[in-house]
This record gives C-alpha cells, sequence and structure tokens, in this order.
C-alpha cells in the first residue's frame, strides 16, 4: 500500500454522527458452523458449487433452521429472502476457499517471486518485471474466462461482466517497497530470500505477501468462482492492478485519464472492517550539500536507512574512516551501550572494525511509516546518537554531521511533530505522525525525508507553511546548506452510507467477529481521490501489519479467510439491487 498504513483505529465515535445506520440482513451462519464445514471438505471433495450446497444441505449443518430453506431455495431455483441469499453468499466464500486455496495460495507464491520494486532510472512501465507480472496475470485472468487490458503497462484491468451499468472498482497493486536482503532474518538466525515464498508454522514470509499482492491473488479466484458459476450480477466489478502504488502513484491518475471512473471503489489494500478515513501523505525532503569534512576526528562517509520514504528499517549503517578504528570502534561501543540505556533500551548499538574503516550499526524495529509506534525507529537514533557525540567523540564535519544536527534539532526521536511544535491531532483520525525514514544520496547531496501522515484539523497549506518558517529559521540560524521539498496531501473522510457499505460492514465484521464500526487510516490508498473509495482490508487492526517491514508475512490462515471474505462480498455487493 503506498503510502500507507494499513492500521485500522475503528471507534464507535463515528457511528453517533449515523443515527439512522441500520445493518442488511444477516448471514447467521456461525463461526462454528463455517469451521466445522471447512473440516468436512477438501478441493477433492467438490467439483461445484451446486454439488457442494447439496452435499452441506444433506450433512446435519445443513438440516439446521438457517442452513436448510437457504440452500434449498438456491438448489430449487426459488427466490431466496434477502437473508437467506446472505447465506448462499457466505456458504460461497466458504466453497471458494474449499475449492480453490491451495492453488491460490500457489498462485501468490508465484507473484512474490517476480521482484516488482522500483529500479534507479527505470520508468516502471518499462521495467521487465512489470511486463513480466503483467503476462502471468493476463494468463490468468484469460484461463478464468475473464476480460483482461493491459493499460501501457500503468494499470492492469480485469473484468468481471455484470448486467447494468454500473461498475465496482477493486483496488489492488503489483509494485513492492525494495528490500535490504541482509535484514532479512529471524530471531532465530534463520535467513530468508525476501522474493520467495517461505513458509515457517502458518507465515507465509516474504515481500508482496501482505502489500499487496495477496489483494491481486483473492480477488482474481472470487472473480472466477462467480464466473464460472454463472451467478447473476446487478452490476460490473473491475479489478484495477496499480504498478506505482508504493511510488510516484502516477498510475491510476493515467488509467483515469483514458478510462471512465468506477461508480464505486474499494482498495483490497488497507484495513478491515471498512476504512472511511485516511490520512494525507506528506514528504518533507531534506538535501544537504556535500561538502569537503572540516576539523580533527574520524570521518562519516556513508549511512544507510529507509530505501522508500514509506518505510521504517530495522538498521541503519554509519561508515566512518579513522586513523586507529580498532580505538574508535571501542570508544562508540561505550558510547553506545551509554545511549541505549539512556533510551530505553528497546534497541542496539554496536560499533566493529572492518577493515581500515568502522561499521557503526542501530538496530530497531521495522515498520510502516504510517504506523511509527510500532517499530523502533533506527534512523531517527542513529542521527540523534551521532548529534550527540559531539564533544565526546571527535568527528569531521560534512554532510551527514549537518543531516544529524538538523534531524536531532528538529525531529528527535519523536514521531508526533511536537519537537518542531507542530503536533496535532484529530478525535477520529488520531495525531499528525512524522517519521524520518528514507536516507540517500546522489553528486550532489546527501537526502533524508521525514514522512508524515496528516490527519483532518490542519490544511496542508498551514501545515507546510508552519514547517517550512521553523525550518527555514534553523537553518539561517545554524548556517546549514540545506534545501527542503516539501509534499503534503489532504486527508481522505467519507460519509458513510449507502446499501453497498452497509453490506462491506456486515461481510468483514460477521467473518472476523469485530465490531460493527467504521475504520480511520493512517495511509492513502489509490482510492483517496475517487468517488464512493473505501478500504476493504486486507489487514485486521489488532495484528501489526507487516508490510514495508523486514520479514514481511502473511499467514496461511488469514489470507484463506481474505479469499472467502471477498468472494463473499462480491456476491453480496453484486447483487444488491440498489448500493
Amino acid at each position: 500500500m503506498n503510502f500507507s498504513l494499513k492500521r485500522l483505529a475503528a471507534t464507535s465515535l463515528i457511528l453517533a454522527s449515523f443515527s439512522a445506520f441500520t445493518l442488511p440482513a444477516q448471514a447467521n451462519i456461525t463461526s462454528q458452523q463455517s469451521a466445522a464445514i471447512l473440516k468436512s471438505f477438501d478441493e477433492a471433495s467438490v467439483t461445484d458449487f451446486r454439488q457442494f450446497l447439496g452435499a452441506v444441505g444433506k450433512s446435519d449443518l445443513g438440516k439446521t433452521d438457517n442452513l436448510g430453506p437457504a440452500i434449498n431455495a438456491f438448489l430449487d431455483n426459488k427466490t431466496p429472502t434477502a437473508e437467506q441469499q446472505n447465506e448462499i453468499y457466505r456458504l460461497l466464500g466458504i466453497y471458494t476457499r474449499v475449492k480453490y486455496g491451495k492453488v491460490a495460495l500457489e498462485t501468490l507464491r508465484e507473484l512474490v517471486e517476480i521482484p516488482t520494486y522500483r529500479k534507479e532510472g527505470v520508468a516502471q512501465h518499462d521495467n521487465p518485471e512489470f511486463i513480466k507480472i503483467a503476462e502471468k496475470i493476463k494468463t490468468l485472468a484469460e484461463s478464468f474466462n475473464l476480460k483482461f487490458r493491459n493499460v501501457d503497462n500503468r494499470v492492469y484491468e480485469i473484468t468481471l461482466d455484470g448486467s447494468g451499468d454500473e461498475v465496482v472498482g477493486i483496488h489492488a497493486h503489483a509494485d513492492v517497497v525494495p528490500v535490504t536482503p541482509e535484514n532479512w532474518v529471524l530471531k532465530d538466525g534463520t535467513k530468508l530470500d525476501p522474493f520467495k515464498v517461505t513458509l515457517i508454522g502458518d507465515r507465509m514470509y516474504g515481500r508482496g505477501t501482505e502489500d499487496d499482492k495477496n489483494g491481486i491473488v483473492v480477488a482474481l479466484y472470487a472473480m472466477k468462482v462467480i464466473k464460472e458459476e454463472k451467478l447473476p450480477l446487478a452490476r460490473n466489478f473491475k479489478l484495477l492492478v496499480d504498478t506505482t502504488e508504493e511510488t510516484t502513484g502516477d498510475a491510476i491518475p493515467y488509467y483515469f485519464e483514458h478510462n471512465p471512473t468506477p461508480n464505486y471503489n474499494m482498495a483490497l489494500d488497507g484495513g478491515y472492517p471498512v476504512v472511511i478515513a485516511e490520512k494525507g501523505y506528506g514528504t518533507i525532503m531534506a538535501k544537504f550539500a556535500k561538502r569537503k569534512a572540516e576539523g580533527k576526528g574520524a570521518e562519516i562517509t556513508s549511512m544507510t536507512g529507509g530505501m522508500a520514504a514509506n518505510q521504517i528499517p530495522s538498521a541503519s549503517v554509519v561508515t566512518l574512516v579513522t586513523d586507529k578504528p580498532a580505538e574508535l570502534a571501542t570508544r562508540l561501543q561505550k558510547a553506545g551501550n551509554e545511549y541505549v540505556k539512556q533510551q530505553g533500551g528497546d534497541f542496539q548499538v554496536t560499533a566493529k572494525v572492518d577493515g581500515k574503516h568502522v561499521k557503526l550499526t542501530v538496530t530497531g524495529v521495522s515498520a510502516h511509516s504510517s504506523e511509527p509506534e510500532s517499530g523502533v525507529n533506527p534512523v531517527a537514533r542513529m542521527l540523534s546518537f551521532i548529534n550527540g557525540l559531539d564533544g565526546k567523540i571527535a568527528l569531521k564535519h560534512n554532510q551527514f554531521t549537518d543531516a544529524a544536527r538538523y534531524a536531532a534539532d528538529n525531529w528527535g526521536l519523536d514521531y508526533l511533530g511536537n519537537k518542531l511544535g507542530v503536533g496535532f491531532s484529530d478525535a477520529f483520525m488520531g495525531p499528525l505522525t512524522t517519521s524520518l525514514t528514507y536516507v540517500g544520496e546522489d553528486d550532489q547531496a546527501f537526502k533524508l525525508a521525514v514522512n508524515l501522515r496528516v490527519p483532518k484539523g490542519k490544511s496542508p497549506d498551514v501545515l507546510k507553511k508552519q514547517i517550512s518558517d521553523k525550518l527555514s529559521a534553523w537553518s539561517s540560524k545554524n548556517h546549514v546548506a540545506v534545501t527542503f521539498d516539501y509534499s503534503i496531501a489532504e486527508p481522505m473522510y467519507r460519509n458513510p452510507e449507502g446499501e453497498w457499505v452497509k453490506a462491506l460492514l456486515a461481510v468483514a465484521s460477521e467473518n472476523l467477529g469485530m465490531k460493527h464500526e467504521f475504520g480511520t487510516s493512517a495511509g492513502a490508498t489509490s482510492v483517496h481521490e475517487l468517488p464512493n473509495g473505501v478500504q476493504f482490508g486486507l489487514a485486521r487492526p489488532e495484528v501489526k501489519y507487516t508490510g514495508h517491514t523486514d520479514g514481511e508475512f502473511k499467514t496461511v490462515d488469514q489470507f484463506l479467510l481474505d479469499l472467502q471474505i471477498v468472494t463473499e462480498m462480491m456476491g453480496r455487493v453484486g447483487q444488491l439491487p440498489k448500493l
């Protein structure tokens, strides 16, 4: 998910403003009944949906008051009640999980093996890996008898036709954030290949398993089942697979310059049950002019950190040059131990001799930048530690020490903007967050990004002016050669209304055992500026989101449950008389 937190903050506050809110007819299949059905069948025991329903109908479960009449009405081609229809679509989701769960898992593995991250100097639509994944998705879609269009290798469009003119857009994305392979190591020392699905227990490790190739897969198989079972749809579905969601974000706008916008839009790239608000995404990119090192002491020659603005890494490494590497490493290690103790002890600082150099490493906990509270930011701690060495360990001054001073003075270890004095919060959407993330350099400058997630309550222009005024004053006062680029987007807030969002809320909350409450997200998905746009999963709010982290994973059970939920959702939304 680009620029997104998929972390939900569901709250009852939002419901207070919708006194007329009523839930649609429910599907009364209990979680125990679902589990019993799943236990009774496997892919070899089912041929099609009608046969599956017939088998369920003959079982003890099928003779219950709620399931029996619904199954009989469907098999006898009678008009079901709204509640019976919902029971049937709940069973359709379970059937899809039974019939296609294993092959869907294999498809996810195949997509993860295609390393679809941004390559420097190569436009995404020219990147061979994106051409490869487009062909893979095309082959799948056409084998499922679905319409496929590759829109100039920017967006891959898969269509499931229904009657009527309305279109429901389902959004997922094929691109992923970059990886630092050496950081993909589990606590027990197990090394992972980011572009191979590694199954350990119930966890499928691999880049894209959670963000967002899982969304592509479950949507495709849900469409496949509805198509092959010839289930009636009152409207059309289009799966829109974005290729620049994690980077420039220009693929979806390009698509809509040439194609009509769906009437309704949902991103399978956020949080359950239904997210109606997204914080605005922002970046403050500071560029520190490269300069000849001045003074005495060791010299910092490089620094690593996040490889994307929306990614808090697990480690940051600084390389130093000195005449006495062993002595410097010892002194840095001692200072690092003291710093860790002062700052709470939830991270590590290590200094080791590497030939004629010293490698200083700060190890924290990686996180999606929209959820900074779930990680321990090593970039912020590295810069704070370096700046704090002044007067203790001699360092030559250059662009790296300039950046450390800037970070420590203006951002510190706080991720709420309080150090700079720009923090604020919204009762529903939560606080502004500010995370030091991307670290990079070119021939002219060392670059350092702060990633913002902006709630309602302060316009982007007002916030930008507050920040720029403070940073300009700081750079003038401290005579630091730095330039700033600012980009801050408006937050999204939707007034949830209509039968379709009621259906989405019912499907997700009933299957997941969640409250019927709309949620908010710290990130922006591709539906941020589209009409009737919401997030519909696939992340659970009570579980840490692992997208963008080292060691990203999705559990097998949750993937299969997502497949079940998305299939049921398409069936229910597809047959509603009115959205």
